[in-house]
Formats: C-alpha cells, sequence, structure tokens
C-alpha cells in the first residue's frame, strides 16, 4: 500500500457547510452546503473554490475572484453580489432569472425560493420540494414535476407545456395565467385550493380518467376531486 500524499488531519478537518466567509479565503476553498447568507466577503481568492449547494442568498461576493468556482446548486436572490463579468445566471447556481434547462434538480430542497423569470426547460424536478417558491414567468415546458411539492407556490404565468405533472402537489398554488392544458400528464395531480384554474378547469377535466380519477395517496384525493371542488 501507498501513503496518501496528503492525509486528513482530523484535529484540524472541519466539515465544508461549517466553513466561514471570513479570515483566509486563499487558495482552494470548499464550502459545500456553507451559510453565507446576508454575508460580505472581502477580497477573497475564491478561483477554483467549491461552493456546490452553498446559500449566497444576501451574500455580496462583488469583491472575490471568482474563475472557475463550481456553484452548481447553490442558492441565490436578487440582492446577491457577484463581480461584474461573472455569469451567474448560467453558473448553475438556482435563482432569479437562472438558466438552468436539463438541470438535474431530483427531490430538490428549494422551498421559498424565488425563480422568477428562470428557464427551466426539460429540468428534472421529480420529488423536489417548491413549497411556497416564487415561479412565476418560469419556463418548465418539458421538464419532469413528477411527486414534485408545490404547496403554496406563487405559479401566475408559468408555463407547464408537455410537463410530466403525475402526482404533483399544486395544493394552495396560485396558477392565475398558468399554461397548464397542454401537459403531458396530470394523473394524480392534486389542485385543491388553488387559484386562478376556472378558465382551464374544464379542459383539464376534459382529459382522460386514468389521469383523474387516479388515487394520490399522500393528499387522499382524485384530480378529478380536486379539481371539482374549484367550482
Amino acid at each position: 500500500m501507498t501513503a496518501l500524499s496528503n492525509p486528513l488531519n482530523l484535529d484540524t478537518w472541519q466539515p465544508p457547510e461549517q466553513t466561514l466567509a471570513s479570515g483566509s479565503l486563499d487558495g482552494s476553498v470548499d464550502a459545500r452546503g456553507a451559510d453565507w447568507r446576508g454575508v460580505t466577503v472581502g477580497k477573497g481568492d475564491l478561483r477554483g473554490a467549491n461552493l456546490c449547494r452553498a446559500d449566497l442568498r444576501g451574500a455580496d461576493l462583488s469583491s472575490c475572484q471568482l474563475e472557475g468556482a463550481d456553484l452548481r446548486l447553490a442558492r441565490y436572490d436578487a440582492s446577491t453580489r457577484v463581480p461584474e463579468g461573472f455569469d451567474l445566471l448560467s453558473s448553475g447556481a438556482v435563482g432569479p432569472k437562472a438558466r438552468l434547462s436539463g438541470v438535474f434538480l431530483n427531490s430538490t430542497d428549494l422551498r421559498g425560493m424565488d425563480l422568477r423569470g428562470a428557464v427551466l426547460m426539460g429540468a428534472y424536478l421529480s420529488g423536489a420540494d417548491l413549497s411556497g417558491a416564487l415561479l412565476d414567468n418560469v419556463r418548465l415546458v418539458g421538464s419532469d414535476l413528477r411527486h414534485a411539492i408545490l404547496r403554496g407556490a406563487m405559479c401566475r404565468g408559468t408555463r407547464f407545456g408537455t410537463c410530466q405533472l403525475d402526482f404533483a402537489d399544486f395544493r394552495g398554488a396560485d396558477l392565475s395565467e398558468a399554461g397548464l392544458e397542454s401537459a403531458e400528464s396530470i394523473k394524480g395531480a392534486d389542485f385543491s385550493l388553488t387559484k386562478g384554474l376556472n378558465g382551464q378547469r374544464d379542459a383539464l377535466l376534459a382529459r382522460p380518467f386514468e389521469e383523474l380519477d387516479c388515487w394520490n395517496p399522500l393528499t387522499r384525493s382524485t384530480t378529478r376531486d380536486s379539481l371539482e371542488s374549484l367550482s
């Protein structure tokens, strides 16, 4: 057996999610899953840093070097600041106007996230928790939303064309002007207490009985019952 060139020192090692946005940030930084919300980071060297899944909402990174940093699934919001010229929208991070077409977000916790204006065409969101998320005008065309949780989500003007919505939980969501009629399947989806579906309700109730009469074991309702309850 050969000895490791850089053995792990358990006396100084700490989990990446506990990495602070302070002190020396020179060299390779591993801050996967770290909570940097609202933090102002000085002139740190974050080139090649691993910021995957870090929470950067409200963080100011505008004075940092971010070339080559891994921001996949990192969270940001409208108040997050990055260096001029850094393309946050295409970095793989999740937030307003993010370009995330075809991205794997299965079972991801996206509760309360601001995703307004994001492009999520063909994204894999099965099992994702989008409760209370802001999804206004999001393009979800062709996305997989099977078993996704959208309770109380704001989906005004959201496009669900050719989406798979099997067993999706829309209870209490605002679906005003959302495009649902051309969804691939709504089998077992629950629309109880939703807003803004009156104009599409009849079209959705005309879908095949295999979709409408499917029992959702989580919400204990069929799709038909949830739609008829809106009248």
